[in-house]
């Protein structure tokens, strides 16, 4: 057992508290209340054995949620034999798994932890119109089986300019976003038709001898299914009105990714009811579709009733630095809780994870951060992180656990 107690809990429910406390079990949080209702748990928690941390009125929040990353798939300080993230020798990957391409042991999972980011969300990169499957995992564990929160998450979808250039180089399509789009379609069209043939060959054993199992096909039926979303690259305005488009066309889940220029349509992006997973704006603009890079995105977004996370899109910005970028787009605009809620409920919803992370409630698996300040301000430090119940990282100037 563990008990955290005297923080200012910030739960991201409707209900926080000034003097709060918190009990975990077997990796769950068992309960969350306030004030000196923790004394008669805190007797009952010391004949359990219980590790008690007192947070001393520090700010106790659940741990970061970073809905769209690479972390794993790029290690650090690794060029070529680091990169795992895209395949980019066939425009049409959907096969291709994470969890197959993550490296556990890269520093900046460590890196990660330290600065209370608890769950990412990660995956292959845009080179392809079809890239392949996106995992939640927790950021602690030796392999990646004891990190999975989440497998798979989505189906990642390209559009815009990292297709057309990877392949329009060699002359080879997609060179044109009507390629790009007529690409996604064809491949959708024929996992409608191996879903129908796959259906009748369990009925039929004529339709048996002709079914072939197609490992491409299965990942897309489960797009099919609404299983999972695609999750869309988009930057430009066009494009993303294509993804959605699409989308509708197939009747099929799906969240924009980065969102670059949301902000133009942010009444369609409304409207459609459309989650938006929006970043990284902690970099240049170092190419055409970033032209209109903002950090007033996210908050001119959630302003106008559309559901944000914000991401880091690590290694692009740091994912150690994913609390920084809610912090700029607070300053930028955006109410401050919704920016806490962009990294960890909304992320947690728009992934699909929301029964296990983002918030801090009973039932939920207990990661939890303890900060010494608000968790905006530049001179706040992570003082423990916990994951699944267990203290992954602690500040050594601190020590406050019996």
């Amino acid at each position: 057992m563990l008990m955290v107690k005297n923080g200012k809990i910030i739960t991201m429910t409707d209900t926080d508290y000034e003097n709060g406390y918190i009990i975990v079990s077997d990796g769950k949080i068992v309960e969350v209340g306030e004030g000196d209702n923790y004394l008669n748990n805190e007797q009952y928690a010391m004949n359990k054995n219980c590790t008690i941390i007192d947070a001393k009125g520090n700010y106790v929040l659940p741990g970061y949620i970073d809905a769209h990353c690479h972390i794993g798939m790029w290690e650090d300080s690794i060029g070529f034999e680091g990169a795992d993230g895209n395949e980019a020798t066939d425009p049409v990957t959907p096969h291709l798994r994470a969890i197959d391409g993550v490296y556990p042991y890269d520093r900046y999972f460590t890196e990660a932890r330290e600065n209370g980011v608890t769950t990412v969300v990660t995956g292959p990169g845009s080179a392809n119109v079809i890239g392949g499957q996106f995992a939640a995992l927790k950021t602690y564990g030796k392999r990646v089986e004891d990190m999975i929160v989440k497998e798979p998450v989505a189906v990642k979808v390209a559009f815009g300019e990292n297709p057309k250039s990877v392949y329009g180089k060699d002359k080879k399509a997609p060179s044109t976003r009507m390629a790009t789009a007529a690409i996604l379609r064809e491949n959708l069209i024929k996992a409608q038709e191996y879903k129908k043939l796959k259906e009748e060959s369990e009925k039929d054993k004529s339709a048996k001898e002709k079914f072939k199992y197609d490992m491409k096909m299965e990942a897309l039926v489960k797009v099919l299914n609404g299983e999972i979303p695609i999750k869309a690259h988009a930057h430009r305005a066009d494009d993303i009105l294509t993804a959605i488009r699409i989308a509708k066309e197939f009747n099929i889940k799906i969240t924009i990714e980065h969102c670059t220029e949301g902000h133009l349509i942010k009444d369609i992006l409304a409207e459609e009811g459309v989650a938006v997973i929006n970043g990284p704006f902690l970099s240049d603009r170092s190419k055409p579709e970033l032209k209109n890079l903002s950090p007033k995105t996210p908050g001119i977004l959630s302003k106008a009733g559309v559901k944000v996370a914000i991401m880091t899109d690590h290694p692009v910005t740091p994912i150690g630095l994913l609390w920084l970028c809610a912090a700029v787009a607070a300053r930028e605009g955006m109410d401050e809780k919704e920016a806490l809620k962009a990294i960890t409920i909304n992320a947690a919803e728009i992934a699909g994870i929301s029964h296990r992370v983002g918030s801090l409630e009973k039932g939920k698996d207990a990661d939890i951060v303890i900060f010494n300040g608000h968790p905006f301000d530049i001179r706040t430090k992570v003082l423990y992180t916990i994951i699944n119940g267990e203290v992954v990282y602690f500040d050594k100037a601190v020590d406050n656990i019996r």
